[in-house]
Formats: C-alpha cells, sequence, structure tokens
C-alpha cells in the first residue's frame, strides 16, 4: 500500500495579510496530479485542514475541490480534525463521506470511530486518525483518567489504538495532531502554541507499536525516526518555517510493515527571501536579482530608519511582505522584544503584566486561576 502524508492545510490562511487560497488551490492540483502518478492509494491529512473554525463559503468549496481531484486521481482520503479545526463542522455527513472513499476524523472522545480499514494484497491495514485532543475536553468528559496534559491525552489514545490492535492484528498506521519529542519549544514552523500555558511536549516513544506515525502541527519536515515524521505544511505561512521545499512524505507499506519512506516534493509558487542591508543599497543590489516575485523579508540596517521603506521595497519586490529595521541599538533591542513577547504563552503574558502594573507577579493562587480561565477558553475553542 503506498500511501502519501500531507498535514496542516490551513484552507483560508493568508501570508502576512496576502490571500493564498489560489496558491494552495495549485498545490493541491499538483498533489492530485502527484496521485496519479505515483499510484497513491491513501492521502493522509494530519489535521488543520482549515485555518478557521468557521472558514469561508470560498474556503470550503476550495476544499471540496481539493479532496474531489484527489478521489478522481484513485486515492482515498483519511482526514482528522486539528485545532484550527471546527470537529462538528468539519466532520458533518461524515457517514455519506466515507461511503464516497473520504475518511473524515473528528470525534475525540470516541476512540472506535478513528479506525479506517483498508486492505491490499497483503491483508488489512487499520488507519487510526486520532483527532486534536484537548487536555482539558477530556479531563471534564473522563475524570478518572488523570488526563493533564497532551502526552497525557496522546497516551490515553495510543493504549486506546494498541488495545484495538490487540483484538484484532494488522499493519497500522497513525495520524496524530500535536507537538512531538525532537521539536524545540521556541521553533516557528508551529507559530501558535497547541494549548494554552507552554509547549507540551509528546515523546516519540508514545508511538510504539504501529507502523508509521503521520504527524501534523509543524509547518517544515521534519524525520523524528524512520516510521515518526512531520510532512509539513503545503505552502509557506511563515518566514521563519525551516525548510524551503514542501511537499509530503510517500509511506509504502508490505507485507510485514513499513517497507520505506521517501519525500516527494510539491510546486513553491512563491518562495521565500530574506534580504538585508541600507534601503538604497538593496534597491540596486544585482545580487538580488531574480528574485522580485518571492515573498521578502527586508532587515534594513539604515542608522535611521528610512521613511516610506514598504513602498520603496516593493517597487523593486512587489510582494515585500515584512520590513524590519536593525540599523541602531534601539532598534535591534525593540526587534528582540516584539520577538521574544512572540514566544511567549498566554500565561507568560499575563504574569508579565501583573509584574509591570504592581511591582510583583501572581501569586499561586492567582497562577492557578490564569490557567483555568486560560484552560476554559481553549476548551470553548476546541469544541466551537
Amino acid at each position: 500500500m503506498r500511501l502519501l502524508h500531507t498535514s496542516d492545510w490551513h484552507v483560508g490562511r493568508t501570508f502576512h495579510g496576502a490571500d493564498t487560497v489560489d496558491a494552495l488551490r495549485t498545490v493541491l492540483e499538483e498533489l492530485a496530479a502527484t496521485v496519479r502518478r505515483e499510484r497513491i492509494d491513501v492521502v493522509l491529512v494530519a489535521g488543520d485542514v482549515y485555518d478557521s473554525a468557521m472558514p469561508a463559503g470560498r474556503h470550503v468549496e476550495a476544499l471540496t475541490r481539493a479532496l474531489q481531484s484527489i478521489r478522481d486521481a484513485g486515492a482515498q482520503v483519511v482526514l482528522s480534525s486539528g485545532n484550527h479545526d471546527s470537529p462538528a463542522r468539519l466532520g458533518a455527513n461524515a457517514g455519506f463521506a466515507r461511503a464516497g472513499g473520504l475518511h473524515l476524523s473528528t470525534t475525540a472522545l470516541d476512540p472506535e470511530s478513528w479506525r479506517i480499514e483498508l486492505d491490499d494484497e497483503h491483508g488489512p491495514v487499520h488507519v487510526f486518525a486520532v483527532p486534536y485532543l484537548e487536555p482539558v475536553v477530556l479531563r471534564a468528559a473522563l475524570p478518572e483518567s488523570g488526563i493533564r496534559t497532551q502526552a497525557d491525552a496522546m497516551r490515553w489514545a495510543m493504549d486506546a489504538i494498541r488495545a484495538d490492535l490487540a483484538r484484532r492484528p494488522a499493519r497500522a498506521v497513525v495520524l496524530a495532531h500535536c507537538f512531538a519529542a525532537g521539536v524545540a519549544a521556541d521553533d516557528d514552523d508551529a507559530p501558535r502554541e497547541i494549548r494554552a500555558g507552554g509547549l507540551d511536549v509528546v515523546p516519540i516513544a508514545m508511538f510504539d507499536g504501529v507502523d508509521y506515525a503521520a504527524l501534523g502541527h509543524i509547518h517544515s519536515r521534519q524525520a523524528l525516526s524512520e516510521a515518526v515524521r512531520y510532512s509539513g505544511a503545503p505552502l509557506h505561512y511563515s518566514f521563519r518555517e525551516r525548510s524551503p521545499e514542501r511537499g509530503g512524505w510517500l509511506v509504502e507499506l508490505g507485507a510485514g510493515g513499513l517497507d520505506g519512506v521517501s519525500w516527494i516534493g510539491l510546486p513553491v509558487p512563491r518562495p521565500l527571501t530574506q534580504v538585508r542591508g541600507e534601503l538604497d543599497s538593496l534597491l540596486a543590489d544585482p545580487a538580488h536579482d531574480g528574485s522580485e516575485d518571492h515573498w521578502v523579508r527586508a532587515v534594513l540596517t539604515d542608522p535611521a530608519m528610512p521613511l516610506d521603506a514598504m513602498r520603496r521595497l516593493q517597487q523593486r519586490w512587489p510582494h515585500c511582505a515584512q520590513v524590519e529595521w536593525a540599523g541602531a541599538a534601539g532598534g535591534a533591542d525593540a526587534a528582540g522584544v516584539r520577538e521574544r513577547l512572540q514566544r511567549r504563552s498566554d500565561a507568560e503574558v499575563v504574569e508579565g503584566f501583573l509584574e509591570h502594573v504592581r511591582g510583583e507577579g501572581p501569586t499561586d493562587a492567582e497562577r492557578a486561576l490564569v490557567a483555568d480561565g486560560l484552560a476554559r477558553v481553549a476548551a470553548a475553542e476546541a469544541a466551537r
């Protein structure tokens, strides 16, 4: 069986305010062509299908067309919900969709519903599409489980999967949307935290007992082990995403399990480029010829912040999307402050605010109240 592991389509997301739907359509059309060319049996989408819990009509239409193209190319689709998706909306009419070869997994509290039974000439293959697991929601529904963290939630899920496989042995693939061990805590490939209060890492060993774990949430490809990988997103959604390439992992299952994994690239509609220097020099520098159609981040080193810098940069680079001034100590310090604030968790922002307005941080009781409030907000968002 040949499976193509993808994730984090984020249909509807913008890049620094610019619409990306047309670019995503182009990439997903090529993905469908790849399915036909490589004789892919199953396409896996490991969460964050949409960028919003309430996608616009044109975004729903774009997703529908992409899925239809993949089905027309001959592959079934297994798709799980991520922390950006609304499980209820994404999973609507899942029963009807399954009859047409589209398997939607969005029900966190029903492990039985995660299993999709497929088969090839060697026998059954069970794909367990685990939707995003919000620890607060699971803890409320399963108070005896002791679930408090993402790792606890994934342990609960994998225990259920291993118990299922003990009853019905088969080759097995898991989809999961989480941070797994080996991902740095300050990794900007995952620009929005998966839970309030800080990074919550799932150990790689949690996925023992299956042939392959197709992970989502990190936007650049990573191989945490031979059988545990992130595919990354089909488009760049941040200048800080590590890998310039976009694509998916071709996963080949033989009679005894995993036979091999290889990378299949997809087109990059608009590459990312960073330029650095004084504004007038950048505008005239022939070293940057050929980058005019790229997404551009400009770091200006002029002694004083140039006036109207973005407009002037866009005369050479129409898609210049970000300008940063690092020309003086004050400018560099300000940029550093902004970057540090962006890396803070919600709880850390609240603590910093209290320290600023009253000269001391929260008490243990206040810290507990903040954590509870943030968790309730996260749970409400996850349930939308």
